[in-house]
């Protein structure tokens, strides 16, 4: 399954919307920095979708705010 994720980082509160099918909009506290964010953001698809973390990847978007997930399900 494909998870396409906005990520704003740097913010003072964590919110997770949704805003379409397969598709996230998520703020972490951390910042954009040495994979911070990404890695909450991981986290936090983990958390939401009951699956292992090792079971998430980032396809497309590292170093991009829209980014594309890979679930294993």
């Amino acid at each position: 399954m494909y998870i396409r994720v906005k990520v704003l980082a740097g913010v003072k509160k964590e919110l997770v919307k949704e805003v379409g099918d397969k598709r996230l909009e998520i703020h972490v506290k951390e910042p954009a920095e040495a994979n911070m964010a990404n890695r909450r953001v991981t986290e936090i698809l983990s958390d939401r979708l009951n699956v292992s973390i090792k079971k998430i990847k980032i396809i497309n978007g590292h170093h991009h705010p829209v980014k594309l997930f890979s679930v294993e399900i």
